[in-house]
């Protein structure tokens, strides 16, 4: 892992027009090929942080820096430009079900493609030969002529990671990718995100809604509640407090899952 921070939050807050404060102040750094996962109840302000950092919700306050560029007051030109180079990863998968899987992939190259190619969807040698490297590097190259619509869930979350690579990302961001999977299929997964981040050296933020796989995967974890963070650190500074804490519902007569009986 490189010691060069490819990603600084600073003091990020998001109120929406209701008045709802989804963040409040939150601040951290990532270094090159970093595996962080991001923990807490839903709600926490998980999917909110991550649709900031990629420029699909403003900030009402604070700086967000993808390698030294300040993305939260660029011209919508260049934002488009820095968003091409962030890939996101839905837990939906976000696949077009009629088109093939190399169709889908090729789709994460619009973005390096002038408008007329990009309407009549013509994608050169260069751009297929990427999207073959991409479909190989998650293990899918066998399903390369196949409708997404014809392979299963797992598969479909590999291709959606094939297509975010092929954005040549500065920075990946997933948004419970694994929640509609099974613990096999989830834990194969995490395992390629992994793989790409160290890798491929690209920073890694994954929202997981599963404490256990994010203990097991993450370099980092960041847990956030009532849109702000309450731990940053290896996963074996989690403490049992610190857990009820995260996690603690805003009802007083509804019990965490961590408040155990001693």
């Amino acid at each position: 892992m490189s010691n060069q921070t490819s990603l600084e939050v600073s003091g990020v807050s998001k109120i929406y027009p209701n008045g709802y404060e989804a963040l409040a102040d939150v601040s951290f750094n990532m270094q090159q090929g970093e595996f962080i996962c991001i923990i807490g109840r839903s709600g926490a302000g998980k999917s909110t942080l991550l649709r900031c950092i990629n420029g699909l919700h403003p900030v009402t306050r604070g700086s967000i820096r993808i390698q030294g560029t300040e993305i939260t007051s660029l011209p919508d030109e260049e934002k488009l430009a820095i968003r091409r180079r962030i890939g996101f990863i839905f837990q939906e998968f976000n696949l077009v079900g009629r088109l093939s899987v190399m169709h889908n992939v090729l789709s994460g190259r619009l973005g390096y493609m002038n408008g007329f190619h990009s309407v009549i969807g013509y994608f050169s040698q260069e751009h297929r030969q990427k999207a073959l490297e991409c479909l190989g590097r998650v293990h899918m190259l066998h399903r390369a002529t196949y409708r997404a619509d014809n392979i299963s869930g797992g598969e479909k979350q590999r291709v959606a990671i094939a297509r975010a690579l092929a954005q040549e990302p500065l920075l990946l961001l997933a948004d419970e990718p694994v929640a509609s999977l099974d613990p096999d299929l989830t834990w194969g997964i995490m395992e390629d995100l992994r793989s790409v981040a160290r890798e491929e050296h690209v920073p890694t933020l994954v929202n997981i809604h599963d404490l256990e796989t994010a203990k097991a995967f993450a370099d980092r974890i960041i847990g956030i509640a009532r849109g702000r963070i309450l731990y940053d650190g290896p996963p074996s500074g989690l403490t049992t407090e610190l857990l009820r804490e995260i996690y603690r519902s805003d009802d007083p007569n509804r019990r965490s899952r961590y408040e155990l009986v001693s």
